[in-house]
């Protein structure tokens, strides 16, 4: 009798001990806290600052030089004056022609005008062929244009010290293409002013 009584205590003790008490349940859950995250932009970095002087960090601008890399920038500003008051740089030929065409003559006259108008600058008149033909051939061919447009100039009153030619052939072609719409634009005599003319 003794022996049921201890084990109807013992047991249920012994099970407490071993699996311990249940938890109770919160009466309400507890409440959602809605924390939203947000991202911070990180500040624009603002320019340096000399005094009260806000110095602005000035990107230099890209230009697109039309002319010869080599020209000084103040001969530059002279060769797109005269273009913007009409003078041609470029006069063109047929094949295989170094004789001036009446549309040349034209642009020629009034290159010449402006030339006159501007004793002190020089010009260099610079002869280009296509790519047909010998180089030896071309370099020639662009020498006698070059020289067709010095003459014309020269009888239209620009003085023959003010004037220099060189001929490049076939080798600065504007368009490399093999039709004739490309030829036809390497065909040419290029004028462009590249210094200053001695007089006295």
């Amino acid at each position: 009798m003794n022996r049921k009584w201890l084990a109807w205590i013992v047991v249920p003790a012994l099970l407490t001990f071993m699996y311990g008490c249940p938890k109770k349940k919160p009466k309400t859950p507890p409440p959602d806290l809605n924390v939203e995250t947000t991202t911070v932009p990180a500040p624009a970095p603002s320019p340096p600052v000399r005094g009260t002087e806000i110095v602005a960090t000035v990107t230099p601008p890209v230009e697109d030089k039309k002319e010869d890399p080599l020209l000084s920038s103040d001969l530059q500003v002279v060769n797109e004056e005269l273009r913007r008051r009409g003078f041609s740089p470029d006069v063109y030929f047929d094949y295989d022609e170094s004789t001036l065409s009446d549309d040349t003559r034209q642009k020629l006259s009034r290159n010449a005008d402006l030339l006159k108008s501007q004793p002190q600058f020089s010009v260099t008149i610079e002869g280009h062929a296509d790519s047909r033909g010998t180089n030896e051939y071309n370099l020639a061919l662009g020498e006698r244009r070059a020289n067709a447009v010095k003459d014309y100039l020269a009888s239209l009153g620009v003085a023959a010290n003010r004037v220099r030619t060189i001929s490049y052939g076939e080798e600065r072609p504007v368009c490399t293409e093999d039709v004739e719409s490309c030829w036809s634009q390497n065909r040419r005599a290029h004028m462009i002013i590249t210094g200053r003319a001695n007089v006295g």
